[in-house]
């Protein structure tokens, strides 16, 4: 039975998610919402490329920069890629509003000498987790409900999400989308990024292990219409590690900001 601690960061979800609910925007009962089926804002099937930065390892204050190409786009209304998830809707109601299907999600691992509280530690390896997703779009914005399993190997881990996107400003040429949500992280999977193995103990960085627990995120996404065929997309998002997390000895901060921007070409 979870205790009172555990419980806390499902708590915080669960305020953010109804801020958002309250907000001014005011969607029709009779439609379905379509810019807020993904994170970010939807605008024909878009492909362009994109810069990104993320944390340099678990927990780290300093940010590394990746360029990768970047496609959100369905294809049959079956099939979708959205950024680094790319998924198969299997069922759907015949609304459409609720979906279930399979996705698959890039998880980056990390260089042990990217810093100095990893430095000889062994690499965390790049994956993907595949699992259930569960994608309900509601008169006032979408839950996605997703559940994944490391299917590269590397930690062997699961962890279950649980997300809330609505739209929070829009116009004609410029979209915005707000996201809260939270992820439960099992004990192999946490133990893999925040853990610190017998053989990586050093005087200052003691054995560690990481057991089950969450963290929580909220964020902006965006799209601005250059063009018809043509947009600036951009987000920023900040995750909350967990107890679990944070407690790590190679952690130097709990906040981990991730923020992307980039140029895409619709077809």
């Amino acid at each position: 039975m979870p205790g009172k601690q555990s419980l806390a960061p499902f708590n915080h979800a669960l305020g953010l998610v109804s801020m958002l609910l309250v907000s001014p925007v005011v969607l029709a009962e009779t439609n379905i919402d379509r810019q807020t089926e993904t994170a970010m804002p939807r605008q024909k099937n878009m492909y362009g490329l994109g810069v990104g930065v993320i944390p340099k390892t678990s927990g780290s204050k300093d940010q590394r920069m990746l360029i990768l190409p970047v496609i959100n786009a369905n294809y049959g209304e079956r099939f979708y890629i959205n950024g680094l998830q790319a998924g198969v809707w299997l069922l759907e109601s015949d609304d459409k509003r609720i979906r279930m299907g399979l996705s698959a999600d890039a998880r980056f691992g990390w260089d042990a000498d990217d810093s100095s509280r990893t430095k000889g530690m062994n690499d965390r390896d790049f994956s993907v987790d595949v699992g259930p997703v569960l994608r309900w779009q509601t008169d006032y914005g979408t839950i996605n409900a997703q559940w994944g399993f490391d299917a590269g190997g590397a930690s062997n881990g699961q962890n279950v999400q649980l997300q809330f996107i609505r739209s929070l400003y829009r116009s004609e040429r410029f979209r915005v989308n707000g996201l809260v949500g939270v992820q439960w992280n099992n004990r192999k999977f946490n133990d893999y990024y925040f853990g610190v193995d017998a053989d990586e103990v050093r005087a200052d960085r003691p054995a560690y292990q990481a057991k089950a627990g969450t963290q929580l995120q909220l964020g902006v996404n965006g799209i601005y219409s250059v063009t018809a065929d043509q947009a600036v997309f951009f987000g920023l998002i900040a995750n909350r590690l967990g107890n679990q997390q944070a407690d790590s000895p190679i952690v130097e901060t709990r906040f981990q900001p991730l923020g992307y921007v980039g140029y895409s070409i619709g077809f």
